[in-house]
């Protein structure tokens, strides 16, 4: 081979060597990456509360749908219960009732819970109100559509009285107005399977102390008492117009009502 290709190729080998040490130093190594292997606190405080792990309807006892799960403190009301306040609550509280429908994801609390020694009706019955039967059926509840927690007015039919000259007939009056439904029959809430429609016997009205007595006087007096299902949309109308002449005395104390063959007459009462 000639000296000048032995030469070149020299040349060459050296340069291949001297390119790969000095790109070898150009490479930066990485520094070691140190692994901790205990475990990292939260950067959030947590408490467990006791949630709901499944929908309770009203009335139904809780069973096994309630279940400790984590919350962020900051997050945690004062009428949550905590695992912190009371380790024993799940067993405590799974044999109670709901007094109203509860969720799925719910914080539980006992406002929503009958209280020890309380019936059913008492317990979700309104400071101040009454609950209140009176005898339905499918011509006199709307063909059976009206549910617990609808809104109704009350319609009183009753004959006239022919004896004073008048025609006879039937007279028709709205007595109460935009009262709610709280249970029909011993049914406190729509039915679970889907059923949208319930023909009872007998329909719990919520009423005020004077709406109660007015019931009770219309019983009396009425051929036939008549619920009429309203909208939802009018939950919050304010009522006027309702039959106090039935109770009031006309504004006068010491007066005793009586009611004789559906007719309305009052006697001063004896101290």
């Amino acid at each position: 081979m000639p000296a000048s290709r032995l030469i070149i190729l020299g040349v060459a080998v050296a340069a291949a060597g001297g390119a790969g040490y000095v790109a070898k130093n150009m490479v930066a190594i990485p520094a070691p990456v140190v692994v901790d292997s205990g475990v990292q606190k939260p950067q959030i405080a947590l408490q467990d509360v006791l949630v709901l792990s499944g929908d309770v309807p009203m009335g139904d006892t809780l069973g096994g749908k309630i279940r400790w799960e984590k919350w962020p403190s900051d997050g945690v009301n004062a009428n949550f219960i905590t695992r912190a306040n009371e380790p024993d609550a799940a067993d405590k509280l799974k044999d109670s009732v709901a007094r109203m429908a509860m969720y799925a994801g719910e914080p539980l609390r006992r406002s929503k819970l009958i209280g020890e020694g309380q019936s059913f009706m008492s317990s979700i019955l309104p400071s101040g109100m009454r609950a209140v039967a009176t005898s339905i059926n499918a011509d006199t509840s709307a063909g059976g559509f009206i549910l617990p927690n609808d809104f109704v007015d009350v319609i009183m039919t009753r004959k006239a009285d022919a004896s004073a000259g008048g025609a006879g007939g039937f007279i028709t009056e709205t007595i109460l107005k935009n009262i709610r439904v709280l249970a029909i029959d011993q049914t406190i809430q729509e039915d679970e399977e889907g059923k949208k429609t319930r023909v009872g016997q007998t329909a719990t009205l919520e009423l005020t102390p004077q709406q109660a007595e007015i019931i009770t006087v219309a019983q009396q007096m009425a051929d036939r008492l008549t619920l009429a299902l309203r909208p939802v949309a009018d939950a919050q109308e304010k009522v006027v117009g309702e039959a106090d002449y039935l109770v009031s005395g006309n504004g006068r104390r010491g007066t005793v009502r009586l009611i004789k063959s559906g007719e309305i007459s009052e006697v001063g009462a004896r101290k």
